[in-house]
């Protein structure tokens, strides 16, 4: 966190104003609407959600669970086809993505839509 803190140090908004800004990125809102509802300019506001998305994307790559080789795919779950139709029969079925590593672990995610 120390490049980020640096950052935070030179400006020129105080922690309650950052501490605001880090509470309505976390609601989602757009730069333009947190520049409304702080009395900021957008600009800044622009700076301190790309710093934060970074320092988020930091995170992300430290605490990652996948390094290394692995081998990825995804299964379709569900009732059998019926028969007599053409195709694998994919439409209604749960899509589950999956992830092994090598060293045996396996992280799977189900997958809502896919086109």
């Amino acid at each position: 966190m120390k490049p980020f803190t640096s950052k935070i140090v030179r400006s020129r908004i105080s922690k309650a104003k950052f501490r605001e800004i880090v509470r309505l990125f976390s609601y989602d809102l757009s730069a333009t609407q947190i520049a409304q509802v702080t009395s900021l300019n957008r600009n800044t506001v622009n700076r301190y959600v790309r710093a934060i998305r970074e320092m988020i994307a930091h995170h992300c790559d430290e605490q990652s669970p996948i390094t290394g080789t692995v081998e990825i795919d995804e299964s379709y779950f569900g009732a059998r086809r019926v028969r007599g139709k053409r195709g694998r029969g994919a439409r209604g079925k749960t899509i589950v993505f999956g992830i092994y590593k090598r060293n045996g672990s396996v992280y799977t995610q189900i997958v809502p839509n896919v086109s």
